[in-house]
């Protein structure tokens, strides 16, 4: 018998553990007695928490989502889930199930479904938990109860486990860029993460392994094929938006990524409504505004909205209030009350989704980085690029040609990685690698916290921890699209308690696949800003828009924040709970938050550490509470 269904939200009834924050998502339980008590224990009042049973009547998929979020397909013993935002249908779900013996089978249909969501399976008994590329969509576990579980979030599975916060990793969060692997550590002890392209294959008895599914394309496609599947990709997962949403909100900002997804909502024929929105920059000589007002006078059945700058919460607004998502430090937490009012603004104006340009950087702009690994594949044809990067970063000839001598393994990459932690930053005019720029934790990084790292790096090393491609470029790609990834996920949570989902599709699986599949050198052009990108929205943005070459940046924002919100941040240096760990010394983090900092790039640290302060802070928060609650019942 087949059947499908779309379920719609409920309410989570169980006691809040200091890890979870009042938020929960959902848990994927294997099909056995051990799994049946892990959902009992984790749920008091199952008649008010959505379940969705597996084939045998036992809890498979536990949890709270909004309505529409979630689609099943049942065929004899055979379940498919998908939860988040998906452009398939019932009837396909329903074929797909049809045609798989098993949950390995169903990975060519999963590739080809557009969106961003977790797919889980239940296959008499046998369990599959996937999530997306770019970690949008995350994938995590932990042994519960004797038996594997997964979750969407770590901070659920660390509060049914008792798990405490992993010092050693936090630490990579105060580093400058966190790189593979340390980037896919959980801060929570006994919760693991997949690693990406991977999915979660759960037994009957509850043992787990994790399988590959995806392996990143071949750089191959000339720009024209390349371009065109981008453009198929990126209009496929704006579609997937429009589907079943009666008005959507678009950032507006005036700069490619942005611009491009307001062209391709407005030629969706579910998009009865588009909204766009701009925040007004504070420093005036930002030119974000000029563009936007000419891409304006193309889309004539847009309503556009502009926030001015004065009614705006300043960078570091609220630094102080706890946060409520206790999965991680949150790396935009400096702008958290920005977002929230962008949220609402969109809410009182009856969106329920904002698209975001994020990602697009992350794919169509190269690192500078970017052009070791051209140089190593193009060879001589790649001397016109690296003259154009050399004026462009300023390096010195000596040093770029120096570096360019260089070709390390990624082992050798975290080697020197983990000597380097310290060493003092050459700024821009500091060539790299292919794997990208090195490391560095903050000058007030304790002894102990620079071993710390330095002892996960040469781990990491010592095991062969592999790259995410043995490309170079195509690992730092992905890598960028992970980090980014994080940031949309966290964000979402926060966007979603004003009633607004916030969407990333530059991110979906078939974008990122598409943007990696095009050959390294037609990724660059002296003449044009993201000529892939620029390429694929041709006919669809007007030449005129896709022409631009300059991009506007925030540090006029950061350091008006900075200056009036400075006694908050003074009272974050106040015995930190970062220093209480031995990671920093909060005097030398107060000192540098007073110092003058003619540069952002020297700021940026600060900025960091902070965001782990008020982590910690939001935990050690939610665990008194906890405790009040216990004394009080």
């Amino acid at each position: 018998m087949a059947h499908a269904a779309r379920h719609t939200q409920s309410s989570w009834t169980n006691s809040v553990h200091p890890a979870s924050g009042g938020q929960v998502g959902f848990l994927v339980l294997p099909d056995n007695q051990d799994g049946a008590a892990v959902a009992r224990a984790t749920s008091p009042g199952l008649e008010q928490t959505q379940v969705i049973p597996h084939a045998s009547g036992r809890p498979w998929i536990v949890g709270a989502w909004n309505a529409g979020e979630m689609l099943t397909a049942s065929v004899g013993r055979k379940r498919l889930a998908l939860l988040g935002c998906f452009g398939t249908t019932s009837a396909e779900l329903l074929r797909a199930l049809s045609g798989s013996g098993d949950v390995a089978a169903l990975d060519a249909f999963l590739r080809s479904v557009p969106g961003s969501y977790h797919a889980i399976v239940s296959f008499d008994g046998e369990v599959r938990v996937q999530g997306s590329l770019s970690g949008v969509h995350e994938v995590f576990h932990a042994t519960v109860g004797g038996v594997t579980c997964a979750a969407d979030r770590p901070d659920t599975l660390a509060a049914r486990i008792g798990g405490d916060i992993d010092a050693q990793a936090l630490v990579g969060h105060l580093l400058s860029q966190q790189p593979w692997p340390l980037s896919g550590y959980t801060v929570w002890r006994g919760v693991e993460c997949l690693a990406p392209g991977h999915y979660l294959r759960i037994r009957p008895d509850g043992a787990h392994r994790a399988v590959r599914w995806w392996s990143p394309p071949s750089a191959e496609l000339t720009l024209a094929e390349g371009a065109r599947r981008v453009r198929n990709a990126l209009d496929d997962a704006v579609a997937a938006r429009a589907r079943n949403t009666p008005a959507l909100g678009c950032d507006f900002s005036g700069g490619m990524d942005s611009t491009s997804l307001a062209f391709l909502a407005s030629r969706q024929k579910g998009c009865r409504r588009l909204v766009t929105i701009r925040r007004e920059a504070v420093d005036p000589a930002h030119d974000d505004a000029q563009w936007a007002l000419r891409a304006a006078a193309f889309l004539p059945g847009a309503e556009f909205v502009v926030l001015p700058s004065a009614g705006l919460p300043l960078s570091f607004t609220d630094q102080l209030a706890y946060d409520e998502d206790l999965e991680a430090p949150y790396p935009w937490s400096r702008v958290k009350a920005v977002v929230a009012c962008v949220a609402r603004q969109l809410a009182a104006r009856a969106v329920p989704l904002q698209l975001t340009g994020h990602g697009g950087d992350e794919l169509f702009s190269p690192a500078p980085s970017f052009y070791h690994a051209l140089a190593h594949s193009e060879g001589l044809r790649s001397v016109r690029d690296l003259r154009v990067a050399r004026s462009m970063y300023r390096w010195p000839l000596g040093a770029m040609l120096s570096n360019l001598l260089r070709k390390p393994s990624y082992r050798q990459w975290l080697i020197t990685a983990s000597m380097s932690l310290t060493k003092p930053v050459g700024g821009p005019t500091e060539p790299f690698t292919g794997w990208g720029a090195h490391p560095r934790l903050p000058p007030w990084a304790t002894p102990e916290a620079v071993e710390m790292c330095a002892g996960l790096l040469r781990e990491a090393a010592a095991r062969g921890t592999p790259p995410h491609s043995p490309e170079a470029a195509q690992h730092e790609v992905l890598q960028a699209v992970r980090q980014c990834g994080t940031k949309i996920r966290l964000t979402n949570r926060l966007t979603s308690r004003f009633g607004v989902a916030y969407h990333a599709p530059y991110l979906d699986d078939q974008v990122v696949s598409a943007a990696l599949s095009v050959r390294l050198a037609d990724r660059v052009e002296a003449e044009r800003t993201k000529p892939v990108l620029a390429t694929a929205m041709r006919e669809i943005v007007p030449d005129a828009l896709l022409d631009r070459t300059t991009k506007g940046e925030a540090s006029a924002e950061v350091y008006a924040g900075a200056r009036h919100h400075k006694a908050e941040l003074l009272a974050l240096t106040e015995d930190m709970r970062l220093a209480r760990l031995g990671l920093v010394d909060d005097t030398a983090v107060r000192a540098a938050l007073l110092a003058p900092h003619p540069v952002s790039r020297t700021f940026i640290p600060v900025v960091t550490t902070l965001a782990c302060e008020v982590w910690l802070r939001s935990v050690e928060a939610a665990r008194t509470r906890m405790r009040q609650q216990e004394g009080a019942a």
